[in-house]
């Protein structure tokens, strides 16, 4: 498909600048395959559930993956910015640098205290660096060092501060490993939990590390032509089986964010069965997709030409996201990371 079939126009005062407070204050759209839109709150979600379903949530953790610094070489030195996107060994991670053309093989970068030397060169400012440090000494380095990455519409209108430490962060992250949040977890508290689970919704946990996959832009004019790039994703045996009962109960799985529902989408075969999942994956769902266990989506209102929108697009028709896009740009709903949310439910 012709990528400017995903394009919209946005207000720019409609993008989020904090998140809601409390979190289960924020907006929620509900959008039905019928075609039917409805306005309602986040702390309505256990209204829209019913007992016997099951919510899927990505407990991946945000690091402090920008890093500003020095470049050396034969004696110079050059301002150099740094993107931890994915980790290779316990002391060397790919990452982005800007800027990236006067890069080399052999530099060495200095962050404060945390040092690191150029391994490899890739494209579109891509490179391989390896620390001084590994392990845990490595991860207290870069907490101490690094700043929270928040996404460039919201970094460049001002800078990140404390406050987005914990507002970039959902309540049950634990597994070290993202660039980005999975901000459609970001809407949810303790409270809201407790709510569901009187409603007798279960909660399932994978782990997706959002990296260069989820939030590179669509460079190409041809979605056929688009390439993700591989972000680690795991689904154990033990949650995999809990899901196919849920199934086999009658009961529906509402993945809270597009990395659970890519990665239970990974995980499950033509045929409908969960299985365990401990991998890369790089699966693209754009229309056409047919999918496999994913039964609802909760997420958040994504940027025009993502992989997001058109995620979006193929379980619900892009006529209809265009439509329900358009009327949550007028009626004054907020978009992306820090934004309201939607909940999609191409069955009912």
């Amino acid at each position: 498909m012709d990528v400017s079939l995903f394009d919209f126009e946005l207000p720019e005062a409609q993008i989020a600048l904090r998140p809601a407070n409390p979190r289960d204050s924020s907006r929620l759209m509900v959008v039905d395959g019928n075609g039917a839109i409805h306005h309602r709150a986040m702390r309505d979600l256990p209204e829209l559930l019913r007992a016997g379903d099951a919510l899927l949530v990505n407990d991946t953790k945000v690091i402090p993956a920008r890093l500003h610094g020095r470049r050396l070489r034969d004696g110079l030195s050059a301002k150099i910015e740094i993107l931890l996107h994915r980790r290779l060994d316990d002391d060397r991670f790919s990452v982005l640098a800007r800027p990236a053309r006067k890069l080399m093989n052999g530099d060495r970068l200095v962050f404060g205290a945390l040092a690191a030397q150029v391994t490899g060169r890739g494209e579109n400012g891509e490179a391989e660096i390896r620390f001084g440090l590994s392990g845990a000494a490595l991860d207290a380095a870069i907490a101490a060092q690094g700043e929270m990455p928040l996404p460039p519409y919201i970094a460049g209108k001002r800078k990140p501060d404390a406050r987005d430490v914990a507002d970039y962060q959902t309540t049950f992250a634990r597994q070290n490993g993202s660039v980005a949040a999975p901000t459609a977890g970001l809407h949810f508290t303790p409270e809201l939990f407790a709510a569901l689970a009187a409603q007798g919704v279960a909660r399932e946990t994978v782990t997706l590390h959002v990296g260069l996959g989820t939030f590179l832009p669509v460079t190409v004019q041809d979605t056929d032509q688009h390439r993700m790039h591989p972000e680690r994703a795991l689904l154990d045996a033990a949650t995999a089986a809990r899901l196919n009962a849920v199934h086999a109960a009658g009961g529906r799985i509402a993945c809270v964010g597009t990395t659970s529902l890519r990665t239970l989408e990974s995980a499950t075969r033509p045929d409908g069965v969960i299985e365990p999942f401990d991998g890369d994956t790089d699966i693209f769902i754009a229309p056409g997709y047919r999918f496999r266990a994913a039964d609802m989506l909760l997420t958040n209102f994504h940027l025009p030409r993502s992989t997001l929108f058109m995620l979006v697009s193929a379980l619900m028709g892009l006529d209809l996201m265009k439509r329900a896009y358009q009327e949550a740009i007028a009626q004054g709903y907020r978009f992306y990371s820090y934004g309201d949310a939607c909940l999609l439910r191409p069955h009912l």
